[in-house]
């Protein structure tokens, strides 16, 4: 993901607020309304309190002027809350627009996309960055305006109470101006590492209770330890490096106004000592310029804020601006009926250019016939039913489902005719009920019972404790991996398809299971064109015919009979396979590994 420009994402950044303009108005309103009441305090503490009430002696005056001021704190004190309550909504907005586009925006980003990046690089810009554009958006432009507002209203009363000392306390803003440009440039380089850091950690942490069982397995919790402790360290010195830079620029921003209101404080004295100022004036005019100083002084702190924003804003548009790389081509149809019939026509695909995975593959698989594709690893078979729902576009050739080129049809309407049975399926953590009817929307129960039952999961699903409104752990783990697989066989066949893939759904479990298994997949393949990728032997016995890879070309297809004795491919993964099934059918006889052994 290539780097935004700082100025254009600062921009961008500005265009979430476009929905609630009015919103940021009116607390922009509200802010410069308590502000306007701050200034009419110290006016009346100044010209009214001291040089009317007290220097006069005036009780009446002094009573009003309290009056007065309490009034004005109290309509201060309104503006205020009404300011704090709208930014804090307008915060929370903007936040729920951004991560909202954000999801929408991952979830259709092709698994290219999926391939080149970390989960835990992607959850921290859903998060912790995100955290970091709302606080700047909601409440630190509020601010700025706010601190603008003071700085210009304070300026022009200045100059109405004494020029020559309005004068004196401008003189600081050139050093201000040259401290503060500096320090955004040095910070937001560092900031912007901070948040690539923080990413990082996340990365290492999502990795490790994800696989907290491998981690486990292999007793290798001190090396990740020391993997999350080296990331954190990462972080550790790169934000010490940050507040090594805000130490330094900060305080330096900090202490230009205070000379100011030491040369306000000297001059302005002798001027009330030589008659030329009243005490309440020369009261008011270092309030004032406290007023003044106090958003000049945090001046660092909202660069600090926004630079912060802005690199988080960098690695969020970062992802926004990745293309849609599977996406509907203009003037895509949905698909219409039809029996399933899928053909490859001269396709060849490529995961990185130049580095074909298939080559020139011309194959028709005929509606409702079950084709086998077998082949060493990396032969290409799982690139190539991939290509049936779209999950990649082909590099040349085309891929047709019924007739039609699958990139000439809508996304949705394509997948819901393709259905894919993964070797090791993913099940969200909700019900078994919920699970099953996740491609298929208002599904009634009892359809949702009836494929259970044609994928052989009804019997076990009835021993769990709630039925079928058990609710199954993280990523199904609560299930066996039988089980799993029996409630993706019942998924897939809730959504109906006219096309089933099912990539090695037997490789992982028992033969008992397996059995199962296989008497939920003919039902599940009955009537459907199917493409299954295989191994074992039992599952190549579920074809109509076989078709054999070897480097992302077709070597061989034919009938089992056939390739035996023509395909040395075959005849190798068939002898192996045989090997396989006698040694499991002889430990299963005996009992006893080391002596069949």
């Amino acid at each position: 993901m290539s780097a935004v420009p700082y100025r254009a994402t600062f921009v961008r950044l500005l265009g979430f607020l476009r929905p609630y303009r009015v919103g940021v108005a009116v607390s922009i309103v509200l802010a410069a309304g308590s502000q306007a009441a701050q200034i009419a305090l110290v006016w009346l503490t100044g010209r009214n309190v001291i040089d009317r009430a007290l220097i006069r002696h005036d009780a009446h005056r002094l009573w009003v002027t309290v009056a007065e001021i309490v009034g004005l704190g109290v309509v201060r004190a309104a503006l205020m809350l009404g300011r704090r309550l709208l930014s804090g909504k307008q915060a929370l907005d903007v936040e729920m627009d951004m991560r909202s586009g954000l999801y929408a925006h991952l979830v259709r980003l092709s698994f290219g996309f999926y391939d080149r990046h970390q989960t835990g690089q992607l959850m921290s810009r859903a998060t912790v960055d995100l955290q970091g554009v709302r606080f700047f958006l909601g409440y630190g432009l509020v601010f700025f305006f706010q601190n603008v507002l003071t700085v210009v209203s304070v300026t022009v009363v200045l100059f109405f109470f004494q020029w020559q000392l309005a004068l004196i306390a401008l003189a600081i803003t050139p050093p201000l101006v040259v401290l503060a440009y500096r320090y955004s440039h040095v910070a937001h380089p560092t900031l912007r590492d901070v948040q690539q850091r923080l990413a990082d950690v996340a990365t290492v942490a999502e990795e490790n209770i994800v696989g907290v069982h491998v981690v486990k397995a292999f007793a290798q919790e001190p090396a990740e330890e020391e993997k999350f402790r080296a990331r954190s360290e990462l972080v550790f010195d790169q934000t010490l490096r940050a507040n090594r830079q805000r130490a330094t620029y900060v305080p330096l921003i900090s202490f230009v106004p205070l000379l100011a209101q030491a040369a306000v404080l000297l001059v302005g004295a002798r001027m009330v000592a030589r008659g030329h100022l009243t005490p309440g004036s020369f009261s008011a005019i270092f309030l004032y310029l406290g007023m003044l100083v106090t958003p000049l002084r945090s001046l660092g702190m909202w660069i600090g804020q926004a630079q912060r924003a802005t690199a988080s804003g960098e690695r969020i548009f970062q992802v926004l601006d990745e293309p849609e790389e599977i996406a509907d081509r203009p003037g895509a149809t949905r698909l219409g009926p039809g029996p399933g019939r899928v053909r490859f026509e001269h396709v060849s695909f490529e995961y990185t250019p130049g580095r074909p995975v298939l080559r020139d593959i011309d194959l028709d698989v005929p509606a409702g016939r079950t084709i086998a594709l077998i082949g060493h690893t990396g032969s290409g078979k799982t690139t190539l039913t991939s290509l049936v729902p779209r999950f990649y576009d082909v590099t040349a050739g085309r891929v047709l489902l019924d007739g039609v080129d699958v990139r000439d049809l809508t996304i949705t309407s394509l997948r819901s005719a393709v259905g894919v049975i993964a070797q090791d399926p993913f099940l969200f953590s909700a019900t078994v009920r919920e699970n099953i009817a996740f491609g298929r929307a208002g599904i009634g129960d009892e359809e949702v019972e009836r494929v259970a039952r044609l994928a052989q999961a009804d019997e076990f699903v009835a021993r769990l404790p709630q039925g079928y409104d058990t609710v199954i752990g993280e990523r199904g783990i609560t299930l066996s991996g039988g089980q799993r697989q029996r409630i993706a066989i019942a998924r897939a066949l809730a959504v109906d398809p006219r096309v089933l893939v099912l990539d090695d759904a037997t490789a992982s479990v028992d033969a008992t299971t397996e059995a199962q298994i296989r008497a939920g997949l003919r039902v599940a393949m009955e009537g459907r064109t199917t493409l299954i990728i295989a191994h074992r032997l039992s599952t190549i016995a579920l074809a109509d015919e076989i078709v054999v890879l070897a480097d992302g070309r077709i070597a061989a297809r034919g009938t089992h009979s056939e390739l035996v004795t023509t395909s040395p491919v075959y005849r190798e993964i068939y002898e192996h396979g045989l090997l396989e099934q006698q040694f499991a059918d002889a430990v299963e006889a005996t009992g006893d590994m080391e002596e069949v052994a």
